[in-house]
């Protein structure tokens, strides 16, 4: 499996060549970038080519950009919405979408080669109108990222439209055929099971969001800080016919301490290797 490691472990800080040189001397072999403005503003030329220059004299990898989720620098905190593609208000909709767009030009200088994408928020429903508002942002979206050499993959979340089995037949009524899945274990964990999630997301997983919890909240812990049976999971990701990419999405809290991850990130990949 390639290892890949989330800018989400520095959320709280503007990312910089130096982060990304800390992933890379700390095993990592590729990111996946978090697009939030105050962290990564992908709105911003010169912030975007600033990266942009680092990666083309570095080996690390940008595997993927995980797509945002607020137009803000505060995570909504101040009362922008979220960015949600299956929202009832038409505006909203195509506000979200305009929003993803954006962040999907940064491809344009980072050749990142997968979004990873949230179909709605935990509060939305199931329903014919969720499923055809997702096709139509996933076509459109799908549209826009094909010229830029870029992959959609959907995130199993923990509300209705994103369950594994919902999200699998998203892509099949909407012959949605170049669009994969991110499993996200932790959340899989919560929901449907981790076992059950990998059988049903099969063969079009492309990469695994690996963090850990309690099976209660979205903790986004260390590998083996939670109680997910990882030699189970393994196993069965393993079973897969190609492997995907393990991605670590870790809480930006444990960003405060990078003298710790060399030793944590070495820990965590030993569990798939």
């Amino acid at each position: 499996m390639l290892r890949v490691l989330s800018t989400h472990l520095f959320l709280g800080q503007r990312l910089h060549p130096g982060l990304l040189e800390l992933a890379a001397r700390s095993g990592a072999q590729g990111v996946e970038i978090f697009a939030a403005r105050q962290h990564f503003d992908y709105s911003s030329r010169e912030h975007v080519a600033e990266l942009a220059s680092w990666f083309r004299s570095n080996p690390l990898q940008p595997f993927s950009m995980h797509a945002p989720l607020f137009p803000d620098r505060e995570m909504g905190r101040a009362g922008a919405p979220a960015v949600n593609v299956l929202h009832p208000e038409k505006a909203r909709r195509i506000d979200a979408m305009d929003e993803i767009k954006r962040a999907l030009e940064a491809a344009e200088l980072i050749p990142f080669s997968n979004l990873v994408m949230h179909l709605g928020e935990r509060t939305d429903g199931w329903s014919q109108r969720s499923v055809e508002y997702a096709i139509n942002a996933l076509e459109h979206l799908g549209a826009f990222a094909h010229p830029l050499g870029v992959r959609l993959l959907l995130e199993n979340l923990t509300g209705e439209p994103t369950t594994p089995a919902h999200l699998a037949d998203i892509l099949e009524l909407g012959h949605l055929d170049s669009i994969g899945f991110c499993l996200d274990l932790g959340h899989a964990h919560m929901t449907a099971g981790i076992g059950d999630a990998i059988a049903t997301l099969g063969s079009r997983i492309a990469s695994v969001h690996v963090h850990d919890n309690h099976a209660v909240k979205d903790e986004h812990l260390w590998p083996g800080d939670g109680n997910i049976d990882w030699p189970a999971a393994v196993k069965a990701l393993k079973a897969l016919p190609s492997p995907p990419a393990a991605v670590l999405e870790i809480d930006h809290a444990f960003g405060s301490e990078p003298a710790k991850l060399p030793a944590r990130m070495e820990q965590a990949f030993a569990l798939f290797e």
